[in-house]
């Protein structure tokens, strides 16, 4: 049995949400240099100076990439010989949470009811998904996400007769609502399969990858490559400025699902890719 401090837990989300908001990882600040190799309008690669500036800026200075710091999204992998003392784990987490974004600076955005609208002034309650396993191993990963693109995702109950056009088709149809909106190159996480629900979780966990990674499965390494294709084709580019990358990376998670059903979700990633793990 391995006993973990629930100390430890906070202190541990703590410095994700920090580091999380305030240092891209060093794949995607790559994803930047490698847009600007490509493209030839002027514009984008302003836009792509600016970023891979922005991110050297935000790492050297501990400020947060971007204004907007985001709802927090833990995904936390637990196995069934891990204790832990003091607090439940959600009320670790969500201490954790409140402690970064004081101690960060980081801007406050979650309020306490959808439609009454009055800030919990802590960034809490975050949004957490367990995942029991064996043995006694215990990650949390940490993804804040901003709403100028949350906003811009989707869902939808696809026919199961429709296949990959359909899959096609709504990403398209998505993200040219998404548009300059989104803040693009986009980071595009997909959900295939199980229920509704599922699909959604699906779509974010599929934002836990690095940039430019492949897919282990490679009927799912192909289709994520046409994918992505089929998105740069919009030429929206950088900012919306026009150009040759509209996003940087298409991901896709599936799971079993219903003989009558094909769920998709899709969730739209701007070009601040934010999210930071650790294993306790």
């Amino acid at each position: 049995m391995k006993i973990i401090k629930s100390t430890k837990i906070i202190k541990s989300v703590q410095d994700l949400c920090i580091q999380a908001c305030c240092v891209l990882p060093v794949d995607v600040v790559k994803s930047y240099e490698k847009a600007k190799n490509i493209e030839i309008n002027s514009i984008a690669i302003e836009v792509l100076d600016q970023l891979i500036d922005n991110a050297s800026l935000g790492k050297k200075e501990m400020i947060p990439v971007c204004q907007d710091t985001g709802m927090v999204i833990v995904f936390v992998t637990m196995g069934n010989q891990v204790q832990i003392q003091g607090m439940s784990i959600t009320d670790a987490i969500n201490h954790g949470v409140a402690k970064g974004y004081e101690k960060g600076f980081l801007r406050k955005s979650v309020v306490k009811d959808p439609l009454i609208r009055e800030n919990t002034n802590d960034n809490t309650p975050a949004i957490i998904y367990y995942n029991m396993v064996l043995g006694d191993v215990l990650t949390i990963d940490v993804l804040p996400k901003g709403f100028g693109s949350e906003n811009m995702s989707a869902i939808k109950m696809l026919k199961p007769t429709e296949g990959i056009q359909a899959v096609k088709d709504f990403l398209i149809n998505t993200v040219k609502m998404a548009g300059p909106n989104a803040c693009p190159p986009f980071f595009i996480g997909i959900g295939l399969g199980g229920t509704m629900d599922k699909a959604a979780v699906l779509s974010k966990k599929a934002l836990l990858r690095k940039a430019n990674s492949i897919h282990e499965n490679k009927f799912y390494q192909k289709l994520e490559s046409d994918l992505l294709e089929e998105v740069n084709k919009i030429s929206f580019g950088p900012a919306g400025f026009k150009g040759k990358t509209t996003a940087f990376n298409v991901f896709i998670e599936a799971y079993p699902t219903h003989i009558a059903g094909f769920p998709m979700a899709i969730t739209i990633g701007c070009h601040s890719y934010r999210h930071k793990g650790i294993t306790l």
